[in-house]
């Protein structure tokens, strides 16, 4: 019967088939790094989303800060503040959505679409 894993000269144990343990672990590190430049480099990005054809845009930033709200004048009606409140919503939800799929775009790029859990970024 053969052992189920090995020590090899650098120290490190080898599992059979299953490749060098270092290895594996060198390259979640390098992953790990990877992740975090670009959790950093998302946290510098901004999306705008938009309701009402463009009347309402709202600008957030990768932490999901919501940094500028722009409103056109015609949508700023005394009588029609329930209009305007929803408006906002959409314009907020779109630019979350937006982040969100950027974030995800960004995030198949490094782990080369893999389903990795707890990488829920």
């Amino acid at each position: 019967m053969e052992p189920m894993a090995t020590v090899g000269m650098n120290g490190m144990a080898n599992f059979g088939g299953m490749g060098n343990i270092g290895n594996l672990m060198k390259q979640a590190q390098q992953m790990q790094g990877r992740l975090a430049k670009m959790q950093e480099e998302l946290a510098t990005q901004t999306v705008v989303g938009q309701s009402g054809g463009g009347m309402v845009e709202v600008t957030i930033n990768g932490r999901q800060e919501v940094t500028r709200i722009k409103l056109e004048p015609t949508v700023v009606d005394p009588k029609e503040v329930e209009m305007l409140e929803d408006l906002i919503t959409a314009a907020c939800n779109d630019a979350q959505k937006k982040m969100a799929d950027l974030t995800q775009r960004r995030m198949n790029e490094i782990t080369g679409g893999m389903n990795i859990p707890g990488l829920n970024l």
